[in-house]
């Protein structure tokens, strides 16, 4: 089966595009497009769609894939290593005159941004209006030409729901610009009539595109359309947009029907990809009950199987429903291995776990993670001698967590690949070193490899004392080639979770339901069951679920703390994880709170982005988002 790479104008398609529409290379924008040149070519209307999916989330490289500094930065899952100034989100300073990470000019947050977003929104409009003029010479062409529409449908629906999870109701627009065209009038639609809009979209995207297994990898399929729609319709029936922030305002709360008839939405939305509607999906490896206890080899099973979803290349499992599919090369691919991996290897340490996320990861039991299990109430130190250790494994933090940690997280003394050859003399064993080595009398023997004192690189040392593991490649040398390792947007553990959090949300008769979804996704990672009929017990294991399952993933945690309105939980100060090592055996670890990595305040209008200062000059009939100016 061919392969579509996401994001990438393929080689051929710009020689195709180079020679019969020089123009469209240059300086003209998308809809200037000659549509002599361009919608009278079927390769070239299918160059066109191709740019809309590379600008899918914004236009910048890899904007909704891996990437360094994601809005994961914003949450209490991860530090960016560099930029967190730039981060407003996390300062309460975000304003319509100073969007740091969020602006058009950073291009970080891209899958936020308000004119990146419409801009390839008015690329789709563009195409939508032209489509229908382009020859057919062949039934097959016209199976393609209506494929092609039901996936700028997708792409303007996937736009259209980015903006509202960020903004609320905006402004809708589903006809080219013309030029000159005036926008003094322009004025946002309601959050209800944006959400209509959308489902109008994907409704029509689901009615012309195939199921997953009839198109290209990396193309849309009427599955991935169903699950936007799953996502959609889940952020719709959350507290947020349900009177939980200026109630009467329709710009950004729903003023008619009920918050339970939006939860009977967003549960029947994921049950029919669940029946199979859409395609076979299906959680990769086993959903039976693991055994228990779980030997370490178990544990390793489950854990590769879970980041073997994320370390995918080639044609895509069946719990993969739409993503990026990248290659190897710097014109297709990600380097993510050095954007993420540990100072040591040469590599640059973003996106850094937090202590509390790395806190959050259960036992291998499935019991909750205790950091002052052998001293009760003592949350910032663990110190164990080379007995001790011996006696019982798990007084190392590391040791004795669920399979998804090890997935996941880069810490201190865990395996991770070769060092590189000017490394490698340093270290043999290719284990990750956040720690520092002693001498038995307490005198430094050496900093860690992988610090902030590193002989390697100290400048990317991580500030926390982890690194992230998920999204990168352990076959790929991260200082000098590319990830070809897929990113999905879109997969069924999503699905199940959505269905789960909308019957616990339901109550009653639902919420054993809501139970068996979430408990599918817990078996499949080598965790028990979980067991209650409390409905706030169930809601508080079905956010945990997500934290877990998504972490560090598109983003998921910031579009939920917000909807939930839990963000104060999370906009906490980060601190690091100091650790000792000693050369008898012995081991330290002090959560050091005595030194503060990243201040964080939490301002309550921030729950909405603002409109830039820009954006609302250019129309000033917008109406802004509650409490900005």
């Amino acid at each position: 089966m061919k392969k579509i790479y996401i994001f990438i104008i393929t080689v051929g398609v710009l020689s195709i595009m180079a020679l019969s529409c020089k123009k469209i290379l240059d300086q003209k924008a998308v809809d200037s497009f000659n549509e002599e040149s361009v919608f009278l070519d079927i390769s070239l209307t299918s160059a066109y769609l191709s740019n809309c999916y590379k600008m899918v989330a914004g236009g910048a490289v890899n904007t909704i894939g891996w990437n360094r500094r994601q809005i994961g930065n914003c949450t209490d899952q991860l530090l960016s290593m560099n930029g967190q100034a730039s981060m407003p989100f996390t300062r309460g300073l975000l304003s319509p005159d100073y969007m740091g990470h969020f602006d058009d000019v950073n291009n970080w947050f891209s899958q936020t941004n308000w004119t990146k977003l419409y801009s390839n929104i008015k690329n789709v409009n563009v195409f939508l209006a032209n489509v229908d003029k382009v020859p057919a010479k062949t039934s097959a062409d016209n199976d393609l030409l209506q494929r092609m529409k039901g996936e700028a449908y997708f792409i303007r629906a996937y736009g259209y729901t980015q903006l509202l999870r960020c903004f609320g109701g905006v402004v809708l627009v589903d006809i080219p610009y013309a030029l000159n065209q005036d926008f003094l009038a322009v004025r946002r639609s309601s959050l209800k009539e944006t959400r209509d809009f959308i489902l109008a979209d994907i409704d029509k995207a689901i009615s012309l595109l195939p199921e997953k297994n009839a198109v290209e990898t990396g193309r849309a399929s009427s599955g991935a359309a169903a699950s936007l729609k799953s996502r959609l319709l889940l952020f719709c029936a959350s507290k947020l947009v349900n009177g939980g922030y200026e109630a009467s305002n329709s710009l950004v709360s729903f003023t008619d029907g009920t918050q339970i008839e939006r939860w009977q939405a967003a549960r029947d939305a994921a049950k029919i990809i669940m029946d199979g509607t859409y395609g076979t999906y299906a959680l990769a490896g086993t959903t039976s009950d693991p055994p228990s206890p779980l030997t370490a080899a178990g544990v390793k099973a489950y854990s590769d199987n879970y980041f073997n979803i994320f370390n995918q290349k080639g044609k895509w499992n069946d719990e993969s429903i739409w993503g990026i599919l990248y290659n190897d090369q710097p014109s297709g691919g990600t380097k993510m291995n050095q954007e993420l991996g540990p100072n040591g290897w040469h590599c640059w340490g973003n996106d850094s776990p937090t202590e509390t996320a790395v806190r959050k990861f259960e036992n291998a039991d499935g019991t909750p993670f205790k950091w002052d299990a052998y001293n009760p109430g003592n949350q910032v130190l663990r110190r164990f001698t080379a007995s001790e250790l011996v006696a019982d494994p798990n007084r190392n933090p590391y040791n004795g967590r669920e399979p998804r940690f090890y997935a996941t997280i880069l810490y201190h003394g865990a395996y991770w690949q070769p060092r590189p050859s000017d490394v490698i003399l340093q270290d043999p064993t290719g284990t990750v070193q956040t720690g520092h080595f002693y001498n038995d009398d307490g005198t430094l023997l050496k900093y860690g490899l992988d610090t902030r004192q590193s002989s390697v690189e100290p400048q990317n040392g991580t500030k926390t004392g982890y690194c992230l593991k998920k999204g990168e490649d352990p076959a790929v040398a991260g200082q000098f080639f590319y990830n070809s390792n897929a990113y999905i947007e879109f997969r069924y553990a999503e699905v199940l979770l959505n269905y789960a959090e909308a019957c616990i949300e339901l109550g009653g008769s639902d919420m054993q339901n809501g139970i068996n979804a979430l408990n599918l996704v817990r078996n499949r990672a080598g965790l028990p069951d979980r067991v209650t009929t409390d409905q706030s017990r169930a809601r508080d294991w079905v956010r945990h679920e997500r934290y877990i399952e998504f972490y560090a993933e598109i983003s998921q945690e910031w579009y939920d703390i917000r909807r939930w309105m839990t963000v104060p939980e999370s906009m906490q100060n980060v601190y690091g994880m100091n650790i000792k090592q000693f050369k008898n055996g012995n081991m330290e670890w002090l959560y050091n709170l005595s030194t503060i990595v990243d201040i964080r305040t939490w301002n309550p209008i921030n729950i909405w982005l603002p409109i830039s200062r820009t954006e609302m000059n250019k129309a000033p009939e917008l109406q802004q988002n509650p409490g900005y100016n």
